[in-house]
Order: structure tokens, then sequence, then C-alpha cells
């Protein structure tokens, strides 16, 4: 006798399910989905919420106070912000590496900033000395306009108009050469 009751009250929670998704699925799904912007969890919101509705299904009929949606909505809401906060308070998850396997960091080709050094250094000697000298003080040892100025023994207006059509020169004698110069 028993185990018919069971079955009966299994049975009744289970048709108590299906009437709420289909009274309340659309509704409880788009509440779900704006709240977590994402259809597939709200979907997975949705199922937990009448999973719990399920649990609890004889306090859903046998409690005359409050509504079923609103017990629905309350539940998915503390799904999602029980949800949030578990990610919140977890770090990122990193994929691991197999133990054994020593993975080298990725690193670029260096063998392209060697080509373009080269080209550079090719153009500076197509340089007059004075533009030379400039650019190397300025670009390579990192001076200010003021250092280069004072260890060129010229005035840091003249740094700047020579580092300016230094520049230029540069770029044409680069160009002439056929090596691609990026602005």
């Amino acid at each position: 006798m028993a185990i018919g009751r069971g079955r009966a009250r299994r049975a009744a929670a289970e048709e108590l399910v299906e009437r709420l998704y289909t009274e309340h699925g659309r509704s409880l799904l788009a509440y779900a989905t704006r709240l977590t912007g994402d259809p597939a969890a709200a979907e997975d919101v949705v199922q937990e919420t009448l999973i719990r509705a399920w649990k609890h299904a004889g306090d859903l009929t046998v409690d005359g106070r409050g509504s079923v949606r609103g017990w629905l909505l309350t539940v998915a809401r503390n799904l999602i912000t029980d949800r949030a906060r578990a990610r919140a308070s977890r770090p990122q998850e990193v994929a691991e590496q197999p133990e054994g396997l020593a993975v080298p960091p990725v690193q670029r080709d260096h063998a392209q900033r060697v080509v373009d050094s080269m080209a550079v250094l090719d153009a500076l000697e197509e340089l007059t000395p004075e533009h030379r000298d400039v650019l190397v003080a300025i670009y390579y040892r990192g001076r200010s306009v003021a250092e280069a100025a004072e260890l060129l023994g010229i005035a840091p207006g003249t740094v700047k108009s020579r580092t300016y059509y230094a520049l230029r020169a540069l770029r044409a004698a680069m160009a002439s050469a056929g090596t691609e110069v990026v602005a």
C-alpha cells in the first residue's frame, strides 16, 4: 500500500511540473534570459527551478498563500544570484599542462626585427653626419632634446629641426632601398 501511495505522489508531482511548465515556462524562460543574458544558462535555470518545484510539490499545492508564479520567479532569481556569486568567488580556471610536457612560451620570430635593424643601419649610413648624430643621440641613446643639444653642442631648436629632417631623409633612404616604411 505504501508503494502505491509513493507512485501516486510521484505521478502527481510530475503532472504538477508539466502543468507548471505549460503555464509558466515561457515567462520563466524570458525572465531568466533577461537576468542572465545567456539563453543556454537561462534554460538551465528553468530546468533547475522546475526540479525544485518537483521536490517541493507538496508546498506548492497545499499552501494557499502567495502565487506559484511568484515562487517560481523567486527560485529562478535566487539560482541566478547563487551562480553569479559562485563565479565571482572562484578564480578563473586555466587549462592545465600535462605533466612532463614543458611547453615553451610563444615567442615571435626575431628574424624580422634583425632584418629591420639592418635596413635602418644601412639607411643611417646614407644620412649626413649631423642628421645621423641627432638620431643616434635621441633614438638609440634615449637622450632628451636638451641632453642631445648639450652633447652635440647645438641649440635645442636645432636638435628638433635636424631630427625632423633626419627622419624624413631616413624614410626616403629606406624607401629607395625597397624597405617598407610604416609611419
